[in-house]
């Protein structure tokens, strides 16, 4: 265990949890996710402990999702079954505790940051991405659902941009993920190194009180213009056709464009699970009017719905082990998936 995670403590203040699992690209799994919730709940109570660091090993990833492969044995194993619950009731409840650390918590988002990824580093006060920054909700490959809580976020951007990120699974550089407010400051990774070096040596232990805006007024000196987001780029495109009710109608609309964009983006869509786009984008729209609480709650019955579907299994199969990538759904198209399926999907057992 001790392998999949580090914590170390500085004599000045900084409290530093490293991810470990470099050749799974930092993949969580349940002992990672018990051992940083365990840790930040001793920080939080430890008055020599002002600010924490969250960050992981190589320059390749932050946090590349929950290891979703393992998850794949509970499809005929009720005790796997179990574990994969355990699982996501567990990661939702460290991401809603972070999101309300009462500590500044400075996360290194290098890398690829996906899934689960994005949940540990959402509710971070402090979020630094570099130029390798890699930002997605991915789950509609694989016949899942944006968890983590990102329905909630995703469901608040401007133009849409949020709810195209989640229904297309769309990787997002470094500047698109600042301009949906998933990140607040870009560092080239060259200077990334002395930035961390620089947190970790400076004397927060002479603070009365270590705020997030001393963090904030510390980050200054290393913060760069990044380049300019794409995503913004094409809003106007974005709130054009995903500002409609229903995937179908979403459809529908990229389809009579004849854009580049939209061609394209009707085809990633395509490509997706038909169930998981209508269950997402129903998702979405509760979650707009939901708190970040509500929605891991959702977010917790959802999970155990996609864990008792095939189509989910299937998606893991293709994508994840097989790689055929191409998966063979239920439904082959949105218009086929009941209206009355996707809503079972909010409802308790």
């Amino acid at each position: 265990m001790t392998e999949q995670i580090m914590f170390s403590k500085k004599e000045n203040g900084v409290g530093i949890a490293t991810l470990s699992r470099e050749k799974a690209l930092h993949s969580l799994t349940f002992d990672m996710i018990s051992a940083l919730y365990t840790q930040l709940k001793r920080w939080e109570t430890d008055e020599n402990v002002r600010v924490i660091l969250l960050e992981s090993r190589g320059t390749k990833a932050f946090c590349a999702g929950g290891d979703i492969k393992a998850l794949y044995q509970a499809k005929n194993n009720k005790q796997a079954f179990d574990q994969a619950t355990a699982f996501f009731t567990l990661e939702y409840e460290l991401d809603l505790y972070i999101a309300n650390y009462p500590k500044p918590i400075v996360v290194l988002m290098d890398g690829i940051v996906m899934g689960g990824g994005v949940g540990l580093s959402y509710g971070a006060s402090h979020r630094i991405v570099t130029e390798r920054t890699k930002w997605a909700m991915p789950e509609v490959n694989i016949s899942f659902f944006p968890d983590v809580g990102a329905c909630y976020f995703l469901s608040q951007t401007p133009d849409y941009t949020g709810r195209y990120a989640a229904l297309t699974g769309s990787v997002l550089t470094a500047s698109d993920a600042i301009s949906i407010g998933c990140a607040d400051y870009y560092i080239e990774s060259d200077t990334l190194e002395t930035c961390k070096q620089e947190l970790v040596t400076h004397h927060w232990d002479d603070y009365e009180e270590v705020t997030s805006q001393s963090v904030h007024l510390f980050l200054q000196s290393f913060i760069q213009e990044p380049t300019q987001s794409e995503l913004m780029m094409n809003k106007d495109d974005i709130h054009k056709h995903f500002s409609f009710k229903t995937i179908e109608d979403i459809l529908t609309s990229l389809h009579n464009d004849s854009s580049r964009f939209a061609q394209d983006t009707y085809t990633l869509l395509e490509s997706k699970s038909p169930l998981s786009l209508k269950v997402t984008l129903a998702h979405l729209k509760q979650s707009k009017a939901s708190s970040l609480e509500e929605t891991f709650e959702t977010d917790k019955t959802l999970a155990k719905h996609f864990l008792q579907c095939d189509d989910f299994y299937e998606g893991v199969y293709s994508i994840l082990i097989d790689k055929s990538h191409k998966p063979v759904y239920s439904y082959e198209t949105v218009a086929e998936v009941p209206d009355e399926l996707a809503l079972s999907f909010f409802r308790e057992h």
